[in-house]
């Protein structure tokens, strides 16, 4: 798999993420491995955790990282992955509580580096923002764990763009260290945020993608296939407006760019899948898309994606913008 450079920082990763969500949960132990094994046998190198993974669940705490970990372990290879994750995420039975303190942010992240079984994390990514907070107040917990030593780099994830501003300038102005990647709710299905059930998760908006641009500052998609939506439709397991679909997605013009995407996929010999995670690779800024991947075989169709390339008139017409 190819490999793209994260501005600010010397990692270089894989152009698709693996999505750990349900390593050690919803995936068996042995399950996970085989995904994480076909994962790196192709090139990958960075899959994407969090702490509170799948806390929701009658299952180990954060047992994605505790998954993780044990692989790198046993494989011998952390040497050769981006060792990620997130923090700074609300207790699941206090949602509107933030957990942002330096406290807070130290307790994640020794928690994090326990699991991981590492001794400093590539890249650690704040799950969320806590606006009552000067974003540099943020920023100095976060240049704190650094200087220990306990994370190397840092990023953000579910911030508005006037907050991520409102971080780099604090980080220009005292000379350390800003973000340097910004996960973000982003697929080629336009996510109507008036619907999230989690109000503290941000989409991807004209704002977002202005900042980007002018910055080059990674940005990372998560729900990048929009929860199989247009693989659904594709299949036929889902109507146009089939209630099952989650509001966030449901929409006339979301059907629309997938017929779009599904026109396009035929002209090109290759999948919807292909086409819609294209679209996330060859934006004009460094992307690294997150597949959410349950089976070896949907994997191998969503790292198919490296084999095509849409041009600047493709991506304007896949999201109508031409």
């Amino acid at each position: 798999m190819n490999k793209k450079p994260i501005k600010g920082t010397d990692l270089q990763s894989s152009i698709l993420c693996l999505g750990g969500s349900g390593l050690g949960s919803t995936l068996t132990m042995d399950q996970s491995f085989y995904l994480m094994d076909a994962y790196a046998d192709r090139g990958g190198n960075l899959i994407d955790t969090a702490q509170v993974y799948a806390n929701w669940l009658p299952v180990e705490a954060s047992i994605s990282e505790k998954t993780i970990g044990s692989w790198m372990k046993a494989r011998k290879n952390r040497h050769a992955m981006i060792v990620t994750t997130k923090g700074g995420h609300p207790l699941l039975e206090s949602m509107d509580t933030p957990r942002l303190s330096p406290a807070d942010i130290a307790l994640d992240i020794e928690g994090s580096l326990r699991h991981l079984q590492v001794d400093t994390i590539d890249m650690y990514i704040l799950h969320r923002d806590d606006a009552s907070q000067p974003a540099g107040a943020i920023m100095e917990a976060l240049h704190e764990q650094r200087q220990a030593g306990n994370i190397r780099y840092f990023g953000c994830s579910n911030w508005t763009a006037r907050r991520m501003e409102e971080a780099q300038r604090y980080a220009d102005e005292r000379g350390i260290q800003g973000f340097t990647s910004n996960q973000v709710m982003w697929s080629l299905a336009e996510a109507d945020s008036s619907k999230f059930a989690d109000p503290t998760m941000v989409a991807m908006n004209e704002a977002m993608k202005q900042y980007h641009l002018k910055t080059s500052m990674c940005a990372m998609p998560y729900s990048a296939q929009a929860q199989g939506l247009f693989t659904k439709w594709d299949t036929g397991a889902y109507g146009a407006d089939d209630e099952r679909i989650s509001p966030t997605y449901r929409s006339a013009a979301n059907w629309e760019r997938y017929e779009r995407a599904k026109k396009l996929a035929s002209e090109l010999s290759c999948s919807v899948t292909q086409v819609a995670l294209r679209y996330l690779i060859d934006q004009p800024f460094t992307t690294l898309p997150i597949v959410g991947c349950r089976t070896p075989e949907q994997l191998q169709e969503s790292l198919s994606a490296e084999d095509i390339r849409l041009t600047p008139e493709q991506l304007a017409y896949l999201d109508g913008s031409a």
